[in-house]
């Protein structure tokens, strides 16, 4: 398995598409699906945002304002989950509103860093120093999944504390 920061970051991505097809799917456990969407989100983003964001944020040719501007879209996302996380009847229509919501908000996002981003580590950093920052990602990554970091509470705390980086 590669540790490139940027094959992890696009794998986690194509997790988070099956997963919203998953939880489209009204036969789907979507309860199941909807825990291991919440605690890999939120880990995918606190490992970019502790170990990543700032890693790159050094480089010139990685543009600084977009890696702010992913912060603030984590932060957005957070608040759509915990939107999504607080329905509690997955049948409902509010649960698909708010489902759509989360996918509206993560399409955006994930489809922004792909595009700027991550093409630009692709270019500008070097493929060791993309495996190092792969491994730190992917420490962190594994680390808040053991801390359940999908839990309501946690995602309720994460979205409050992250929610002044909204405009």
């Amino acid at each position: 398995m590669s540790t490139d920061v940027v094959e992890l970051i696009l794998a986690d991505h194509r997790r988070f598409e099956e997963l919203f097809r998953a939880l489209r799917d009204r036969s789907s456990d979507r309860s199941a699906v909807l825990a291991e969407l919440a605690e890999l989100l939120v880990a995918h983003a606190e490992a970019e945002e502790s170990e990543v964001y700032p890693a790159l944020k050094r480089y010139r040719e990685v543009d600084s304002d977009e890696v702010d501007h992913g912060a603030e879209e984590h932060a957005e996302g957070h608040q759509a989950l915990l939107a999504l996380l607080e329905v509690a009847d997955t049948e409902s229509d509010e649960w698909e509103a708010k489902l759509e919501e989360l996918v509206e908000a993560l399409n955006h996002h994930v489809d922004e860093e792909e595009r700027t981003i991550l093409n630009d580590t692709r270019e500008q950093v070097a493929a060791d120093r993309r495996a190092e920052l792969g491994e730190k990602f992917l420490a962190v990554r594994q680390e808040r999944i053991a801390d359940d970091c999908g839990d309501l509470e946690y995602v309720r705390k994460l979205a409050h504390e992250t929610k002044d980086r909204i405009d």
